[in-house]
């Protein structure tokens, strides 16, 4: 590669270094330059899967690269950020340059001088020809700078923020070392099935280096990417930035296209919050309506005199019976008067409530036993086209992924668009069939099966009712699985059912209840994910919208936002009331957790019964 002259800058009417062209250009390799390597590029774009992207090896000169990259280690402090959508170590008031005063960078001469050559025109020509982009523009910058170390990641989503329409990663790991693959840290692309909706599993992956561009033409619903989790303790750091629509002005301005842009293009967080996806959501938020008698008989107890009189008093409606069944599975310290009243009051306190232990020893030891067992001597599969019955993935990747089972058929169930389509959305779960059809060998299946009947049941709701005061209207349980290195869900809201919008004021809340149940330990730092998070959805108006990922939920450095953080533990039962303005997600768990994170998740539509009121069908 030829070595460029000493390059010497001289400043604009914005007091920011520019250059000539040739002196510009000798800052590249000299490669990108000629028509054969850029038509060969324009047409290895156009054509990669799964959609417009490539990849440009030792794009800069690189003496100037290794000079940005001792600024950078010796000048920038990073800071560890992590939200629900990722983990990586940002850059400070360095995180954006284009909003710096060029004053206060004299201590970060080559890494100006990239950023100028990275937005010059001449080599915004060439992306925009190789990306077959179109025009793109020179005013409005968009850099930053990440390192990814142990645990760091990015999980997925498209890049569809404002006006974005080139995204660029330049790679700067240890220049004298390679960056393997068994390291982690690569990008990773993935299909869709339709628009605004990507595949559980990539198709394309770029393993970085040093020197190395990677770059993809920005595609409202289509150019779903994510970085995969660094598992070594390595620094993979990386300068990533985009191109704009170009601005007033320049060359390729037209007047309003910014406008249609942005109202056009859908972000990936707006995506999960609409209703366009929900034929290909899985597990379907879909609360079935408990039988009216069943309803009723919580109502009579809620309505009762002696109920109405004390809500402390719960204890002696439950009949000799319903505690020989209820005990079973739970915790005798969870059944008795003092147990079952110190519950209620710590829920009607916080609305939220821990109970530890809750399963009973007996079964408590035989599902601790099975899952181990499953962890350490069975099969976990890691490709959503390997799981098989009764397990199902779930999808879209961009708003989840996990194993799971709904006590529904599993037959129809696939990740194809035209299976996806003809879907009988009505079949209501049945665990109990789902049992009779699982080969008697899946042990820990069948006994989480039990689980979930056992918690289905009238008497387990009736125990829910006087420990939370509330009548359950609908359900919906889930058996779930976590995957080391690979699922988790991102934040979201809870929608009341719609079944019940047109009687105002019928559905007060939503209740929310996770038994835990990983078998192994290491959670409680949160360094290895896990945790599930619930927070106050709360906007920032202050905040610039153009800038802002909107696919990204920032967390509240002072922690005001953060409701209820619980780490993924053994044998908890945690029972939340949640309305529309709390989010909550389970954060991605890292290839570093010594097991999968299991849990039973559940959902109840619930409404508060005053006392002696009438009963209602």
């Amino acid at each position: 590669m030829k070595r460029p002259a000493p390059i010497q800058p001289i400043f604009n009417s914005r007091k920011q270094p520019t250059v000539d062209v040739e002196r510009i250009k000798a800052l590249f390799n000299e490669k990108i330059w000629t028509q054969e390597f850029r038509d060969n590029i324009k047409s290895e774009v156009a054509n990669n899967k799964p959609y417009n992207w490539g990849t440009i090896h030792d794009l800069v000169d690189p003496e100037l690269l290794r000079a940005v990259r001792k600024e950078v280690e010796t000048e920038i402090h990073f800071t560890k950020k992590e939200t629900d959508i990722y983990k990586v170590n940002q850059s400070g008031d360095l995180a954006n340059l284009s909003g710096l005063d060029w004053s206060d960078l004299s201590l970060l001469h080559n890494l100006c001088k990239l950023r100028e050559i990275l937005y010059s025109e001449v080599y915004r020509e060439f992306i925009s020809y190789v990306a077959g982009s179109g025009k793109l523009s020179g005013t409005k910058m968009d850099m930053s700078i990440n390192t990814y170390t142990k645990g760091c990641h990015l999980l997925t989503h498209d890049d569809v923020i404002g006006s974005r329409r080139v995204s660029f990663i330049l790679y700067l790991p240890d220049p004298d070392k390679i960056w393997k693959e068994h390291y982690g840290g690569a990008l990773r692309l993935f299909p869709s099935i339709v628009p605004n909706v990507p595949h559980s599993d990539h198709s394309a992956k770029l393993v970085p280096q040093f020197n190395q561009l990677a770059f993809f033409h920005v595609q409202p619903g289509l150019s779903f990417h994510d970085v995969e989790e660094v598992k070594v303790d390595k620094h993979r750091l990386s300068i990533q930035g985009w191109y704009h629509i170009p601005q007033v002005g320049e060359d390729g301005y037209i007047p309003g296209e910014e406008e249609e842009y942005v109202t056009t293009n859908i972000s990936t967080l707006a995506q999960l919050e609409s209703k366009v996806l929900q034929d290909y959501e899985f597990p379907k938020e879909e609360r079935n309506i408990l039988p009216p008698q069943q309803v009723k008989s919580f109502i009579e107890l809620l309505s009762s005199e002696e109920t109405s009189k004390d809500r402390t008093s719960s204890y002696g409606q439950l009949t000799q019976r319903d505690l020989e069944y209820l005990s079973e599975y739970i915790s005798e310290e969870h059944l008795s008067a003092e147990g079952l009243n110190r519950l209620q009051s710590k829920f009607m306190e916080n609305s939220f409530v821990q109970i530890e232990s809750f399963l009973n020893e007996n079964k408590s030891s035989l599902l601790k036993k099975l899952i181990k067992n499953e962890e350490f001597n069975g099969e976990c599969p890691y490709q959503a086209a390997s799981v098989e019955q009764p397990w199902k993935t779930a999808m879209p990747p961009h708003k989840w992924r996990y194993l799971y089972i709904d006590g529904k058929s599993h037959e129809n169930f696939r990740c194809d668009a035209d299976i996806l389509e003809n879907l009988n959305h009505g079949e209501l779960p049945n665990f109990a069939l789902l049992k009779q059809t699982l080969n008697s060998n899946l042990k820990v299946e069948l006994e989480l099966i039990l689980l979930v009947e056992f918690l289905k049941s009238t008497v387990f709701k009736k125990y829910l009712v006087l420990l939370t005061c509330l009548c359950p209207l609908t359900e919906q349980l889930l058996i779930r699985r976590f995957r080391p290195g690979h699922d988790f869900t991102l934040a979201t809201q809870v929608s009341l059912n719609e079944l019940f919008n047109t009687i105002p004021g019928f559905v007060d809340a939503v209740l929310e209840g996770n038994l835990c149940l990983t078998p192994s330990d290491g959670w409680k730092s949160g360094e290895v994910g896990g945790y599930e998070l619930y927070m106050s959805n709360q906007q920032d108006e202050q905040t610039d919208k153009d800038m802002d990922d909107a696919a990204i939920y920032k967390s509240d450095d002072s922690g005001d936002s953060v409701l209820i953080n619980k780490p993924a533990d053994w044998n908890s039962f945690n029972l939340v009331l949640r309305d529309e303005s709390v989010l909550q997600f389970v954060k991605y768990v890292s290839w570093c957790a010594k097991s999968s994170r299991w849990d039973i998740f559940m959902q109840w539509d619930t409404k508060a019964i005053e006392g002696n009121e009438e009963s209602t069908n």
